[in-house]
């Protein structure tokens, strides 16, 4: 085998331009290949923490049904008092699970005693909410970073709209579910920022004063969002979740809960679809690219050496031994362009990552993206483009060791 890689380095020697190009060729794929998948992996999962750190959360539970009327925030589909028991007994007991915050969401009137116009409101326990969603602090950017009795976090476009400034009074009006009205003073403690996305709407108020607002007297929970310790087990955290969720029935026998992962809350998933394919997409340029280039440089190498193979396979040499000589240089010639391409792609991954690339994302000003890159993906595309350089090998492999030795040595 040692020998095999001496005749195959020494061959691709013997024509230096051409292996010089092709390898820089093969460079030049892997380079871009890794500059994307770093920066729009880094950009995806840095915008998916955008939004379930500032108000989605991770997953959310609901009432079965809820989710279909959602737009109208129906009072009537909450968790009546006893699932929602059972739902925060299963949370508590969840390793997987680093917090969770019930929300009551209701729609209402709000009125600063001059101008009145609609809101939708959530009520929260704060010290939970700003737990599971840890970016809904910094989203206040006027006013006191919490929330007790009686205050109130107005979103912004509402704040310049009715000329709502931190400390102010004013007043939110609802209908509870048994179409009572009821009305409650509320201090504007601090203006939220707008998210991207739904929730960029949303005022915040205290749970309990949501309870006396609609006149609840036993706590009804709309949502429970849900953060998770890891990110990346949201996916077999819902399986486990609805396998323990699912033995839960109502009289009808049909099932209590919803579990909505957040792909599933925001349209911008929608995005993440479309970047997760254009990664695709490149590597199967790439992958194009590395064959074409491997194919026709292997295929001139047999042209050019038909007298040198008839002259090998005429002293002995197997069939079997020259299909590997020409494999092994394809595959030196796929490996050598991987190891510079990884090279020079970490290289340029780093330097982005001292400069500093700043973008703006709907509301979200002066974002410093960092490019990361897995050592898996770096893993995976060496390989891909090492398997995909010996099989552009092959066919110019099998035709040299196929060659009549007696018809190879009269070749001009």
């Amino acid at each position: 085998m040692g020998n095999l890689f001496k005749i195959a380095v020494r061959n691709l020697f013997r024509y230096k331009r051409r292996t010089l190009l092709t390898v820089s060729l093969i460079a030049i794929g892997v380079i871009f290949v890794l500059g994307y998948i770093s920066v729009a992996g880094s950009f995806k999962n840095m915008m998916v923490a955008q939004i379930t750190d500032s108000s989605l959360g991770h997953l959310q539970v609901h009432r079965r049904g809820y989710m279909a009327a959602v737009e109208s925030l129906p009072l009537d589909m909450n968790l009546r008092p006893q699932p929602y028991q059972k739902l925060e007994k299963i949370l508590n007991d969840l390793p997987e699970v680093e917090s969770y915050s019930p929300r009551i969401r209701f729609g209402g009137m709000f009125s600063t005693f001059v101008q009145t116009t609609s809101i939708r409101l959530n009520g929260v326990y704060p010290d939970q909410e700003f737990k599971t969603v840890p970016l809904l602090p910094i989203r206040i950017i006027k006013g006191e970073k919490h929330l007790n009795r009686g205050e109130i976090l107005l979103p912004e476009i509402l704040s310049v709209a009715m000329g709502v400034k931190p400390g102010d009074t004013v007043v939110v009006i609802t209908t509870n579910k048994d179409g009572s009205v009821n009305g409650k003073q509320f201090k504007a403690s601090g203006i939220l920022e707008s998210a991207t996305g739904p929730g960029g709407r949303d005022g915040y108020i205290h749970i309990d004063d949501a309870m006396e607002l609609l006149r609840m007297a036993d706590r009804e929970i709309s949502e429970v969002a849900i953060r998770l310790k890891d990110f990346s087990r949201v996916t077999a955290f819902v399986k486990k979740l609805e396998s323990l969720l699912g033995k839960e029935v109502n009289q009808k026998g049909q099932p209590i809960y919803d579990i909505h992962p957040w792909e599933k809350l925001t349209p911008f998933y929608n995005i993440v679809q479309m970047i997760d394919l254009l990664s695709i997409f490149i590597k199967i340029m790439m992958v194009a690219v590395v064959l074409i280039s491997i194919m026709n440089v292997m295929i001139m190498a047999v042209y050019e050496r038909v007298r040198e193979i008839g002259t090998i396979a005429a002293i002995g040499t197997l069939p079997r031994k020259i299909l590997s000589m020409f494999i092994t240089e394809g595959f030196c010639l796929g490996a050598f362009g991987a190891v510079i391409g990884n090279i020079i792609g970490l290289g340029i991954i780093l330097a982005l990552n001292l400069y500093g690339v700043s973008f703006d994302f709907g509301r979200q000003k002066g974002l410093i993206l960092h490019a990361t890159i897995a050592p898996l993906d770096v893993l995976i595309i060496s390989a891909i483009v090492i398997i995909v350089s010996i099989l552009a090998s092959l066919q110019p492999a099998f035709k040299a060791s196929r060659m009549e030795p007696i018809k190879a040595l009269r070749h001009v």
